[in-house]
């Protein structure tokens, strides 16, 4: 089958894209991690709350804390914005991340979990959102002898996808971008005894309704279906910012398994417990959240 046309117009636009991105990281790469951090978080507090796209994190985000002043609302977004650009700017170095030396930035809890994932002989699922630096998970993963074979939703723009790729190749870990391949490669990973990573949080619009802070949001079974189907751990993994460049991840127990007999419905539950526990990483810490996205139907 041919693949379909790219407008000449949309050539130009991921063109520039690629190569303003290309620019901010040979600015961030050529600092130290510290310093890149930081003026990737000035940048982004600076630029991203002017943007037409963060009309999207408003009114998301007072769909979610409805409650909120109009004061504490436009601080989170400028706060997540801040978060966002240190986001970017670590991209160049996250190979000089570090969770095992004395000088370590990413504390972790948890790792008898990782361990014990990594020495029963059976496949695992890790699960998590889009928050912290949601990268991480791949390096600490890898560190403990337990490399990840995850699955990312592909940027529009394939040039930047392509860019982002080259630094997460330093992470220990496989990626493949979500489609057809992705599928067979999670079920060929799950025979072999391999461990898969899934940010979970994003819609998706062959999903199942689940509540998310009040409201129906279309969210991936997928995790949950074969974590059921083939009777291995399913274990949520949070990153949180601490402060700068520095990180903690907490790895937790393995949910456990629903087995009513009806798989459908348990798959149903085990996602309904995973958006929870998803929900209240995010109200403790909603400025490390991806509020751009299109997570909840019929808001834009």
């Amino acid at each position: 089958m041919d693949k379909p046309t790219i407008p000449f117009t949309r050539k130009i636009r991921h063109s520039v894209e690629y190569m303003f991105l290309r620019m901010l990281f040979v600015l961030f790469g050529a600092l130290s991690l510290d310093r890149a951090s930081a003026l990737g978080g000035f940048l982004g507090a600076k630029v991203g709350p002017i943007l037409p796209i963060t009309r999207r994190a408003i009114v998301n985000l007072r769909m979610a804390f409805p409650d909120w002043s109009d004061a504490d609302t436009k601080t989170t977004v400028r706060r997540m914005w801040e978060h966002l650009g240190r986001i970017v700017a670590e991209y160049p170095h996250l190979s000089e991340f570090d969770c095992c030396g004395p000088d370590r930035r990413i504390e972790v809890i948890g790792t008898q979990y990782l361990d014990q994932l990594r020495d029963d002989g059976i496949a695992g699922i890790f699960i998590s959102c889009h928050a912290g630096n949601w990268e991480l998970h791949s390096l600490v993963a890898a560190s403990r002898g337990l490399p990840l074979v995850n699955v990312y939703r592909a940027p529009n723009n394939p040039h930047v996808e392509k860019l982002i790729q080259r630094f997460r190749d330093s992470l220990g870990a496989t990626h493949y971008p979500k489609g057809v391949r992705a599928a067979r490669a999670l079920l060929e990973a799950i025979k072999r005894g391999d461990h898969l990573g899934i940010l979970a949080d994003q819609k998706y619009n062959e999903g199942i309704p689940i509540k998310f802070f009040g409201q129906e949001a279309m969210t991936t079974p997928v995790p949950a279906e074969l974590a059921i189907r083939f009777r291995i751990p399913l274990v949520p993994a949070r990153v949180e910012r601490l402060n700068g460049a520095h990180f903690r991840l907490t790895i937790f127990p393995p949910l456990t398994l629903p087995d009513s007999g009806d798989k459908e419905s348990d798959a149903r539950v085990l996602t309904g417990r995973a958006s929870a526990l998803f929900e209240a990483w995010i109200r403790e810490r909603p400025e490390q959240w991806l509020w751009l996205h299109r997570r909840w139907p019929g808001k834009f």
